[in-house]
């Protein structure tokens, strides 16, 4: 029998439990979670502090759960609530009637990643004399691009950005273009830092060399054109530029839908039609599909559907001034606090910062934040560029901005105070020398539990701190951190049993 006060996760019941047991265990895997409202967590979910509109987008969601995406003929609302959702997008991004893009057409996907693998996929498609198919990115582009690539059999030709601007020279993305390129891609803004790249350059050497470009506006591009109306000096983007064929924006980040939702736009009907996957060829239904699922669910849908309306325009140009504020306040936080610096002047929804010369291990401040109740996201070094604090800032971030400085201060000489992590003798010998291949997976159990990674079920699966974790993984070449995260995270994704 199964003790109704604890919580089994995963488990199959001989008998199932009352609806208020089950929804009282969900409740309790919950507490364990990061906050998601409130304003203090700086990665992954996305709040506007707008009241009533969970409950709106959850009814919405309800109304719709159950509806099938994969027939619009058996549910036209879904077609007519994707069709809404890319006339506003593409309001947004500079197109529509009255603009120099007025054909744009597009799709709704589950995410951002669904939508840079099908602007990938429809580039490459659409040369089926292309053997060997490239795409050209910055080092700054999302890892989605590499996931498409991998997925694709793509090739990615990678062009570093500039440590000083976070940003790629567009003749070095130019002269990354070959015959077999199929697609070139810039971010508005990058993620990592939050800086807008040139894409005005790099979509006119795309153009120049016959090759479409895609603008990955996933992550801020909502917000940058009510930044534009605001006054700031947003660089041009959007279907204004010329040369720009595609552009993708989550409607799950800063138009502030529940997850998951995204919207992918071609500039035409005929750069659009090869992302489409049809197949008669079995006895079954006739398959066609726009996106890589066939079966959807309508509750996203209609959960962005709502809350797009319900918002409008002046609600997100509402929204963007109060994040604009609260990014500015938590900037200044960063510039107040000897030890540390901005990667670069914010201008967009991003606060980048890392450690000065002789600043505070930025690991060891990171669990500092956490301790006072701060939940930011470390990035790690690469190429030349330096460990950094990742701020994903929100609207409802801005009644914490005055917390949010002292805070700092604080966890800054608390860090000063316990000093840098230093990695035990063997583990930064192993990093310095072992190769992904040579990893084993006693190798593994023994590293993980060394870092307190799933080694004791009463503790829970990760360490209070995780500091040496990160420090770890930043010695370690990109290939082993790889190698390693997948290890660790196999290791806690493990099945719980019900019992026999």
């Amino acid at each position: 029998m199964i003790d109704e006060n604890r919580v089994e996760a995963g488990a199959l019941p001989a008998a199932g439990v009352p609806a208020e047991v089950a929804l009282s265990e969900v409740r309790q895997l919950r507490g364990a979670d990061r906050p998601t409202h409130g304003g203090r967590l700086f990665a992954y979910v996305y709040d506007p502090a707008v009241p009533g509109l969970d409950d709106l987008a959850a009814a919405a969601h309800r109304e719709s759960a159950h509806v099938n995406g994969l027939d619009p003929t058996a549910f036209p609302s879904l077609l007519a609530m994707e069709n809404a959702l890319v006339g506003a997008a593409g309001r947004v991004l500079g197109a529509g009637p009255g603009t120099t893009a007025p054909d744009v057409v597009g799709s709704v996907t589950s995410g951002g990643t669904e939508s840079l693998i099908l602007a990938v996929k429809t580039a490459r498609d659409a040369h089926p004399e292309i053997t060997a198919p490239r795409i050209v990115v910055p080092s700054s582009a999302h890892a989605a691009f590499a996931k498409a690539a991998h997925y694709l059999r793509v090739a990615l030709d990678v062009v570093p950005v500039s440590p000083e601007t976070l940003r790629p020279d567009p003749a070095a993305m130019a002269a990354a273009i070959r015959p077999e390129t199929v697609l070139v891609a810039c971010s508005a803004p990058s993620y990592a830092h939050g800086v807008v790249d040139p894409v005005a350059q790099i979509a006119a050497a795309a153009a120049e060399a016959g090759v479409r470009c895609h603008v990955d506006a996933c992550f801020g591009g909502w917000t940058l054109p009510y930044l534009r109306r605001l006054g700031e000096p947003v660089p041009a983007f959007d279907f204004a530029v010329h040369g720009v064929t595609s552009i993708s924006v989550d409607l799950h980040k800063y138009a502030y839908a529940p997850k998951g939702v995204s919207v992918l736009l071609h500039r035409d009907a005929t750069l659009r039609a090869p992302q489409y996957f049809a197949y008669a060829d079995w006895p079954g239904y006739t398959m066609i599909n726009p996106v890589i699922a066939s079966t959807r669910s309508g509750g996203p849908i209609a959960a962005a559907y709502a809350t797009v309306r319900h918002l409008g325009d002046d609600g997100y140009l509402r929204l963007a001034a109060v994040t604009r504020d609260a990014v500015a306040g938590l900037a200044d936080a960063v510039r107040a606090v000897d030890g540390l610096r901005l990667m670069a002047e914010p201008e967009s929804t991003v606060v980048c910062f890392t450690a000065t010369e002789g600043g505070p291990d930025l690991f060891v401040l990171v669990d500092e934040l956490t301790a006072r109740g701060w939940h930011t996201q470390p990035q790690l070094s690469y190429a030349g560029l330096p460990a950094s604090v990742h701020l994903t800032v929100t609207a409802a971030v801005a009644p914490r901005v005055a917390e949010f400085g002292p805070d700092l201060a604080e966890a800054v000489a608390a860090a000063r105070a316990a000093g840098p992590v230093r990695l035990p003798a063997e583990l930064g010998a192993m990093v310095g020398a072992i190769t992904p291949d040579a990893l084993t997976p006693e190798m593994v159990v023994g590293l993980a539990a060394g870092l307190g990674l799933g080694g004791d079920p009463d503790a829970g699966p990760l360490p209070e701190r995780m500091a040496l974790v990160n420090t770890l993984l930043d010695a370690a070449p990109s290939a082993l951190r790889e190698r390693l995260l997948v290890e660790f995270v196999s290791l806690l994704q493990r099945p719980t049993w019900a019992p026999s």
